[in-house]
């Protein structure tokens, strides 16, 4: 467009805009508009049923609340304005409101279908601003116009010609093949973690793989579709690999190791692992990084090419019985077989001690106060902690030995003066 194109159509706005007609339809409209909000706020403070199909319902009706309030509004402004005055902006003015509720609404509706995908509830608004954008310029006459403006604007990628217009045609097909592939693999997903038969690590790789080539599938199909040649792709995939080589060798990395880690099923959910300095129950498995639980709460993100890289515990790896042991020590005076019987006994009590295999006591050696001697137990819930069932049973020898007449020695040393003595004996 020309210079001398906009300043005509500059001065055409202008002239317009001082028409008596134009500005009471702007007042009327913008009037309408301010009504509208104040009545929706004063609306949605209404207390409504809340869950099920009334959550639905309401949030629903708070999409198109604004947009249907000032459609009533402006219909009958529009009729009033209509007995001195044109309506030529008002007239324009209800479709857009008409496009803008039922997007909004439309919008809503594909959200809750593809709720498994959860990111379009994010990006809810601008989604509908945008495609509300696009309509209103189709309504107002504007669209066709911007169109051969946009592909006027060409550039080459290799020997591929591409236009703006082609490049946001393209856009809008990914985007929408991507939202059904994530839809399909959001399904999938669901109807995988619900399958009880199958190991939960191998459900989390295939529902990752799944949604994976399902958004690759979804590329590969949508660009041929609007004319993009794919291998002008192979662009953006040197300059992908220069990327990964300089400085994503450690997301790549741990992106692989997370999909080792899914596969070879050597940590699953629920182990009680230590790595490195982090110690605690695996939470959660993603293909990048790995959730640990500490006992204390404290929950720790490993990057998952440390876990495939440094030596893991696994306390459950096949088995999640768990040894423990407890040491008390008793005085010379007494006898430590009624001792090691007290302790296996007490042991024997506690409802997280496991049966099989049974505690058992031991006399570990003769130490300078007093007689060691070690309780060993075993127990199947590591990860409810152990320090609980050591406190326990600690307090119970204690009260055991106490009623038996059974001494828990505290250090004694026996000190010897020479010379204080040698100068007693030259006195007397």
């Amino acid at each position: 467009m020309q210079n001398h194109e906009l300043r005509n159509l500059l001065s055409v706005f202008i002239t317009n805009f001082q028409r008596v007609d134009v500005l009471w339809q702007l007042a009327a409209l913008a009037l309408c508009l301010a009504l509208a909000w104040l009545l929706t706020r004063l609306l949605r403070r209404k207390h409504l049923p809340v869950g099920g199909a009334w959550e639905a319902g309401r949030r629903g009706l708070n999409r198109v609340l604004f947009p249907l309030i000032a459609l009533l509004l402006l219909m009958v402004a529009r009729e009033v304005v209509r007995q001195r005055y044109q309506v030529n902006l008002l007239n324009i003015a209800v479709p857009l409101l008409i496009s803008w509720a039922v997007i909004r609404m439309v919008v809503f509706a594909l959200r809750h279908a593809f709720a498994p995908s959860g990111w379009l509830a994010a990006f809810e608004r601008i989604i509908a601003l945008v495609v509300w954008a696009v309509v209103a310029l189709h309504i107002v006459g504007l669209l066709p116009e911007i169109i051969d403006g946009l592909e006027a604007i060409t550039f080459s990628v290799g020997k591929q010609k591409l236009s703006v217009w082609l490049l946001l045609q393209g856009a809008f097909v990914v985007l929408t093949t991507l939202l059904v592939a994530l839809w399909i693999g959001g399904v999938l997903d669901d109807r995988l973690m619900r399958a009880e038969g199958m190991d939960a690590s191998l459900r989390v790789v295939l529902a990752r793989l799944g949604k994976a080539v399902l958004m690759l599938v979804a590329i590969l199909i949508s660009l041929p579709m609007v004319g993009i040649d794919l291998t002008t792709l192979s662009v953006f995939g040197g300059a992908l690999g220069v990327g990964l080589g300089f400085g994503l060798q450690k997301i790549a990395s741990n992106y692989v190791s997370g999909f080792i880690i899914l596969l070879d099923r050597s940590i699953r959910m629920g182990n009680m692992i230590t790595v490195d300095r982090y110690s605690g129950q695996v939470m959660q498995i993603t293909t990048r990084y790995t959730v640990l639980r500490a006992l204390s709460g404290v929950e720790a993100i490993v990057p998952n090419e440390v876990l495939v890289s440094s030596v893991v515990q696994n306390e459950t790896y096949t088995n999640p019985q768990v040894r423990q042991s407890v040491q008390v020590q008793v005085s010379y005076a007494a006898d430590p077989e009624r001792a090691m019987a007290i302790l296996v006994e007490v042991a024997r009590r506690h409802p997280r001690v496991l049966a099989d295999p049974e505690p058992k006591a031991f006399l570990v050696r003769f130490a300078d106060s007093g007689v060691d001697l070690e309780l060993g137990f075993w127990i199947g819930d590591p990860q409810e902690g152990t320090l609980g069932v050591r406190s326990d049973l600690n307090l119970e020898i204690w009260r055991a030995f106490k009623a038996a007449g059974i001494e828990i020695p505290f250090p004694q040393r026996d000190v010897r003066i020479i010379r204080a003595r040698a100068r007693q004996e030259s006195e007397t």
